[in-house]
C-alpha cells in the first residue's frame, strides 16, 4: 500500500485553483491570501474539504471578474451552485455527522451546518435573478462575504476543534465517505430557483 504524505500548501492551493480555472480558463482566479490552517494539503478529510474550499475561493473571484455577464458567468456561477451544494452535504455527512456527537463539538457542528442553510438560500436566491443586474450582483456580493466568513470560520476553529477528537483513522475513513459522497450530492444538485424574481434593474 502506498504512502500518501502531505502536499505542500502552495501546491495544493495551485491544484484547487486549476480545477476552477479549467470551467473558464481565460478568466483570472485572484483569491489572494487565505486563512493560516495547518491541515491544508493533508492527506485526509481537513485537506480534502480545505481543497474544495480553495477551489471555491476561486470559482467566486472568477464569477466577480466577470460582473455576471456572458457565457464564462453563466458556466461558473452554475459549477458554483452544484460545488457549493455538493460540498456541504458530503462535508455535513462525512464529518459533521459524527463531531455532532460528541458534547465537545456539537456546538462547532451545529454552527457550520446552520451555516450551509443559510448559503443554500442565497444560491437559491441568487439562481431566480438574471445574472449581472444590479441586485443580482448585490446578492452575490453578500453570498461571497458569507461564504468567505463561513470557511474562514471552519478552517480555522472548527476543523480545528473537530481535529482534537478524531484519530487519523477516523480521518481516513471520513476521506472516504467524503469523495464517495461529494461525486453522488453535486450530480443530485440543481441550479433551480425555488420562485423567479424579476429584478427592475
Amino acid at each position: 500500500m502506498a504512502i500518501v504524505t502531505k502536499m505542500k500548501p502552495a501546491e495544493a492551493k495551485a491544484k484547487a485553483i486549476a480545477k476552477a480555472k479549467a470551467i473558464a480558463p481565460d478568466v483570472p482566479a485572484q483569491i489572494g491570501q487565505t486563512p493560516a490552517t495547518d491541515l491544508r494539503g493533508l492527506p485526509d478529510v481537513f485537506g480534502r474539504l480545505i481543497e474544495d474550499h480553495d477551489r471555491h475561493r476561486a470559482l467566486l473571484a472568477m464569477l466577480e471578474a466577470t460582473g455576471g455577464k456572458g457565457d464564462d458567468a453563466q458556466a461558473l456561477f452554475e459549477e458554483l451552485v452544484y460545488e457549493l451544494k455538493g460540498h456541504a452535504a458530503a462535508e455535513e455527512q462525512a464529518l459533521w455527522s459524527t463531531v455532532l456527537r460528541n458534547p465537545e463539538t456539537t456546538e462547532f457542528a451545529r454552527h457550520a451546518v446552520a451555516e450551509h442553510k443559510d448559503i443554500d438560500k442565497m444560491l437559491d436566491d441568487l439562481a431566480a435573478r438574471d445574472l449581472g443586474t444590479p441586485k443580482w450582483l448585490e446578492r452575490f456580493a453578500a453570498l461571497k462575504h458569507e461564504y468567505l466568513h463561513h470557511i474562514r470560520e471552519e478552517e480555522q476553529e472548527q476543523f480545528v476543534e473537530s481535529e482534537k477528537i478524531l484519530t487519523a483513522a477516523d480521518r481516513k475513513h471520513m476521506l472516504a465517505v467524503f469523495e464517495r459522497r461529494k461525486e453522488a450530492e453535486k450530480a443530485a444538485a440543481e441550479v433551480k430557483p425555488r420562485l423567479r424574481i424579476n429584478d427592475i434593474a
